[in-house]
């Protein structure tokens, strides 16, 4: 077998990245794995993530590849959507109260916490800069959860959330507010829209 042929067509397959259970699944182990990244064929960039040494690492995707109990939020997904010209200095993600994320994901990002049984409402996949795709909540979930964390975000990146929000042709006033009175901040987002719209 040819290793570096394999794990070639993985990377390919997977968005540039070579997982542990992928790589084993097609016959090549663990140890072989070791031994590739310590003759520098692979660089590890998490415990159980590798890519190939020409590509560039899709942060978001890695991220997202780590549990499939989180969702990108607040900063990063304003980013995803075209609604912030900023890559966040750290992403965000949401996961539900119930789950504690691990802590590879604890160190590269904000982490916010949702009950279970809102976590779901608003999710929706888009591609990252690198091509993609991965989980984010929608433009209403977005901001009806900038409004919620407002007092952690900074006043700037909140502000200009909502102004791109209310000039974008795309905008949904209905599933925003139906999102915002699930996620009790329908008199808030009122404010804010009328000063807005």
């Amino acid at each position: 077998m040819n290793y570096m042929e394999e794990l070639s067509a993985i990377a390919k397959e997977h968005g540039g990245i070579i997982d542990t259970k992928t790589a084993t699944d097609r016959g090549i182990s663990k140890a072989m794995l070791s031994k590739l990244c310590k003759n520098e064929k692979i660089h590890r960039i998490v415990k159980g993530q590798y890519i190939l040494p020409d590509d560039m690492q899709d942060e978001l995707l890695s991220i997202s590849r780590r549990s499939d109990r989180i969702i990108f939020s607040h900063e990063t997904a304003l980013f995803l959507h075209g609604i912030s010209d900023r890559t966040p200095f750290e992403h965000t993600i949401t996961a539900p109260s119930d789950c504690v994320p691990s802590a590879a994901i604890k160190a590269e990002c904000k982490v916010y916490y949702i009950k279970p049984e809102l976590f779901e409402m608003g999710k929706s996949t888009l591609a990252t800069p690198a091509g993609n795709m991965v989980p984010v909540y929608d433009l209403e979930r977005t901001i009806c959860d900038i409004i919620r964390s407002r007092n952690k975000l900074g006043t700037e990146t909140f502000l200009a959330a909502l102004k791109m929000y209310a000039t974008n042709p795309k905008k949904n006033l209905n599933k925003l507010n139906s999102y915002a009175t699930q996620l009790r901040i329908a008199n808030v987002l009122r404010q804010y829209l009328e000063v807005l719209l």
